[in-house]
């Protein structure tokens, strides 16, 4: 059964974690995707920044790897920036702790509140947190940790699969959610539909005929389909013939040097529930 988030409960328990233990699965690499977004889009605000910004990894799960990874690419963007891994199982904050690099690289125990004693964090991570969630529990959730951001501050909420061959986002701000990316290593991808089952809870339940996500997707297919003679020239190249395709009809924010990494980003608006 999957798990409720009560906001009223967990303002009567601060003193406690806030949210459920996750499965714990991870395996490197597998946020490169996101991470490589994510490092796209809020690169401008991390390199403004007046002081070392703090980027958050929440529920990084059995061990470290995708914290030690998005502080690595964060890196190479703000030097100065520091990632903290927070998790609410005690065991695994402990076993995570030998990789800690402080202060560019720590762990603590923590959950829904972001335990940062009164600081704002820049960025918020959440992978393959909210999965195990009710789709009721997700508007409480995204408020609370967009409640936390700094100014221009960013929440990357969503899912992959075990590898990170195929991902699907949401960014949110301050304000709420902004924007959904898709994302795959193109490869192994047979049609662009094949990224639903990897939506976020906020989306999976609504991939049926007569709702926005369901008609981006076939829509997505036929494009893909439509260029399939690209194919001869690579993957890539039909994945940029597709989305050329469908960016007549559809609002997409982003552009063919991105849609060359295997990704495209559309607005919330047009695809929410």
């Amino acid at each position: 059964m999957a798990a409720s988030f009560d906001p009223s409960a967990a303002r009567g328990r601060s003193a406690r974690p806030v949210g459920t233990v996750t499965r714990g699965t991870t395996n490197t690499n597998r946020l490169r995707r996101m991470d490589r977004w994510t490092a796209h889009a809020l690169g401008p605000a991390l390199r403004r920044a007046d002081r070392p910004p703090i980027a958050v990894d929440l529920g990084y799960g059995a061990a470290p790897w995708t914290a030690v990874e998005l502080s690595a690419r964060l890196r190479a963007v703000r030097a100065d920036v520091r990632v903290v891994g927070i998790e609410i199982e005690p065991e695994r904050v402990a076993a995570a702790l030998p990789y800690a690099d402080p202060p560019l690289l720590t762990f603590r125990r923590g959950g829904f509140e972001i335990p940062l004693d009164g600081a704002a964090p820049l960025l918020i991570r959440a992978a393959n947190v909210l999965r195990q969630y009710e789709e009721s529990a997700v508007a409480a959730v995204w408020e609370r940790l967009c409640g936390r951001l700094a100014p221009g501050g960013l929440l990357v909420e969503g899912t992959c699969d075990e590898i990170g061959r195929r991902h699907v986002w949401v960014a949110l701000g301050p304000e709420g959610p902004r924007t959904v990316t898709f994302a795959a290593r193109l490869g192994s991808l047979d049609q662009p539909s094949d990224l639903a089952e990897r939506l976020p809870k906020a989306l999976i339940h609504h991939n049926v005929p007569g709702r926005p996500v369901h008609a981006f997707l076939t829509e997505f297919d036929r494009a893909w389909a439509a260029a399939a003679p690209y194919g001869a020239f690579g993957a890539r190249q039909r994945w940029v013939a597709a989305c050329t395709a469908l960016s007549g009809s559809w609002p997409l924010v982003d552009a063919r040097g991105r849609w060359r990494q295997g990704e495209v980003t559309l607005p919330w608006s047009v695809l929410a529930p």
